[in-house]
């Protein structure tokens, strides 16, 4: 298990590096003048010159590189030239809306989509089976900010059950916080939730024609017992693989959803750094993001060996 891990963090550090030399790399391509920006268009040369040197801009892209990535290792990712605050600060702010909300959706997605894919296994080509899957392809075919449109019209505006948007933050308790981000969490989970539910119920029909189930059920176990106890564990394999791969979705997608819910979360302050060129900001929760995705897969990865111990066993 200890070189099963080694080898993963390796892969997980070098898979951080060069999505940072990546990210970096992608922005100074970029046209434009952050000084230029920040001075306006009429700003004298030689003004904007002394901000590019006093925000460091006007330094070769590799020294530049290397002081992002320390400033990284010792907490410091720099201040916002919009914003006039450490980006360190900004993040963390922001990351506060965002993560809870990115784990309703997973929670909602995961509930959702175990129980429907099971089911729809469990009557397979029956009616049951044929309405979920009907229900799924739906779902699938919804966008996620169409969706939140659609919450918002009937749970905000004719109901009336919940707010059109906005975030009061979390100073009047975790229930009011929760309620404020249920319908964004909502029109996040339940688009995915259509996706997740197919491959369970495929992953599942596959390893109910294996030997085990059927030997199983001649011992007398109930059908419950199989499907939630012998059989979804053992389908868990690509239903784990595509959840990693939706959460870090989840993660990008609110940069939609929060703009639709006017939420002051991660995704909002991407869009709005993007508008004000603030590339530092830009560049720190593009990486972020990145890392989120990587780390996600690590820990996929080691959920596949303790699902399947036969995985860790071949590795090494």
């Amino acid at each position: 298990m200890s070189l099963f891990l080694f080898k993963r963090v390796l892969t997980l550090i070098a898979t951080l590096i060069g999505a940072s030399i990546i990210v970096f790399g992608v922005l100074e391509i970029l046209p434009g003048n952050a000084a230029q920006l920040l001075m306006g268009p009429d700003a004298a040369p030689e003004a904007v010159a002394a901000l590019a040197h006093k925000l460091g801009i006007d330094q070769p892209g590799w020294v530049r590189y290397w002081h992002w990535i320390g400033g990284m290792l010792q907490g410091d990712l720099g201040n916002s030239y919009a914003y006039s605050s450490p980006v360190l600060d900004l993040i963390l702010e922001r990351l506060t809306l965002t993560v809870p909300l990115a784990l309703m959706a997973m929670a909602f997605t995961t509930v959702l989509a175990l129980l429907v894919g099971v089911t729809a296994a469990a009557r397979h080509n029956k009616l049951g089976d044929v309405g979920l899957m009907g229900l799924t392809q739906v779902g699938i075919a919804i966008p996620n900010f169409w969706f939140a449109i659609l919450l918002i019209l009937v749970f905000a505006k004719t109901l009336q059950w919940f707010s059109a948007g906005g975030f009061d933050g979390w100073d009047d308790g975790i229930l009011p916080g929760l309620k404020a981000l249920l319908l964004p969490a909502l029109s996040l989970g339940v688009v995915q939730a259509a996706i997740l539910a197919r491959i369970t119920r495929s992953a599942v029909l596959e390893v109910m024609r294996e030997d085990f189930v059927r030997t199983a059920r001649a011992k007398g176990v109930s059908q419950r017992a199989v499907l939630w106890g012998h059989v979804l564990r053992n389908a868990m394999i690509p239903v784990v693989t595509v959840m990693g791969l939706q959460f870090s979705e989840l993660l990008a997608g609110t940069i939609v959803i929060e703009s639709v819910f006017y939420l002051p979360g991660l995704g909002r302050l991407i869009f709005q750094a993007i508008s004000n060129r603030d590339l530092i900001v830009v560049r720190n929760c593009v990486m972020l993001l990145a890392a989120m995705v990587v780390i996600v897969n690590f820990v996929v990865d080691v959920l596949y060996a303790v699902i399947d111990p036969r995985i860790k066993a071949s590795d090494i």
